[in-house]
């Protein structure tokens, strides 16, 4: 999908982080409130020190998000990566391309064979996942931030909840939770069982991507409208508490991307090709279009991911999700 925004608007979101994105409501926040920085964890060693990455082309920027239902700062907890997004910010400014990379999908981890892209994560923390996507895309990966999902519920409740759009009913077991069609209105509980659904959704995880996408396109339109400035003070609050960066990222070159950002006029979500789904050692899994990857992140390296959408329709609408 392709959204266009006023120049009032900033650009945020996440997993996602994945998740509208994390980094872009990170770094409106800084705008605001320069005090929040206490809040936000820094992770040190959180990215790769090894040879052999990818140059910079030095055409834009980009940032790995993630999110997760566990401290996403803490790989020694056992966590998973559960949303996966690289953001591409066009070097003219205007463009902002948030891809997600399905976590289930099924790609070489350095040092531990293939596997699904999660996991790198729980081998190595952000410096093994990290690498992991650089080697899948050839792309640099300037910045690293993450999202406790845990955050969602406080985020979602500081603002009076969300709104979000459903196609058709649907159960999901795992939450014993019934949604109905049409436009509902989450809460904070109900908005983390939202984002976190694949049972009975046709696509599985590839419409729990969507699902995010939509919900934190929700959350930065009801962030942006908001007025009450006892709300506006909550989300920030609960938002920074939520959030890890690496540990090069300062409070300064946050503001300095929020102030970019409020002339970004174009927002888009994409989903990193898929060929099909597949079981490996008894296990459900994603197996990548190689053709597509390559032509997508070569639209990524050369900054021209318009051109690329352009050609191949290749946007997610998250006005409206399963």
């Amino acid at each position: 999908m392709l959204r266009k925004w006023g120049r009032r608007r900033v650009v945020i979101g996440c997993g996602g982080t994945a998740l509208g994105v994390v980094l872009l409501l990170v770094g409106g926040l800084y705008l605001l409130q320069r005090t929040y920085d206490d809040d936000v964890k820094r992770i040190s060693g959180a990215m790769p020190t090894t040879s052999g990455r990818p140059s910079s082309t030095g055409r834009g920027e980009n940032w790995l998000l993630i999110g997760s239902d566990r401290r996403a700062d803490i790989p020694s907890m056992g966590a998973r990566a559960d949303a996966i997004m690289l953001v591409h910010m066009s070097g003219s400014g205007d463009r902002v391309s948030v891809i997600a990379i399905p976590r289930d999908g099924w790609v070489p981890v350095p040092g531990h064979g293939t596997t699904k892209i999660n996991a790198a994560f729980a081998h190595g923390g952000p410096a093994l996942l990290i690498r992991t996507v650089e080697q899948l895309t050839r792309v640099r990966v300037d910045h690293y931030a993450a999202l406790d999902f845990g955050g969602f519920v406080e985020m979602t409740d500081a603002l009076g909840g969300v709104d979000v759009t459903i196609t058709k009913r649907t159960h999901d077991p795992m939450h014993d939770r019934t949604w109905e069609a049409g436009r509902q209105h989450l809460d904070g509980v109900e908005a983390l069982d939202f984002v976190r659904q694949r049972w009975n959704l046709p696509s599985g995880d590839l419409d729990r991507i969507k699902r995010q996408q939509a919900f934190l396109d929700a959350l930065a339109d009801k962030a942006l409208d908001t007025r009450n400035p006892i709300r506006i003070d909550r989300f920030i609050r609960a938002a920074t508490r939520s959030v890890s960066v690496d540990g090069s990222v300062t409070a300064g070159m946050l503001r300095g991307l929020a102030r970019r950002l409020l002339d970004t006029s174009r927002l888009e979500y994409l989903t990193t090709p898929v060929a099909r789904t597949a079981e490996r050692g008894g296990q459900s899994v994603v197996l990548l279009n190689d053709d597509g990857v390559r032509e997508l992140f070569t639209a990524v390296r050369e900054d021209d991911v318009g051109d690329y959408v352009s050609r191949n329709g290749a946007g997610n609408a998250v006005d409206a999700v399963r």
